[in-house]
């Protein structure tokens, strides 16, 4: 499911990045990468994420792109 529809505060793995090779380098330098843990913490407009201790927010076109088991 993409991460825009997953529960909140959930430690949650990343099984899927569909996006452009530019996007996927921007997400792994931010600490999201497959395999990778990942914890939602509010899906109003963007999606606020803990990831590695530290908040991440996305913009929601991203984070569409997001799937997570």
């Amino acid at each position: 499911m993409p991460i825009v529809i997953a529960p909140t505060n959930k430690e949650l793995k990343v099984i899927k990045i569909m996006s452009d090779e530019k996007t996927k380098k921007r997400l792994e330098s931010l600490g999201i990468t497959i395999n990778g843990k990942i914890i939602v913490l509010s899906t109003g407009g963007n999606v606020v994420c803990k990831v590695c201790d530290a908040r991440v927010a996305l913009d929601r076109d991203v984070a569409t792109k997001i799937f997570v088991v």
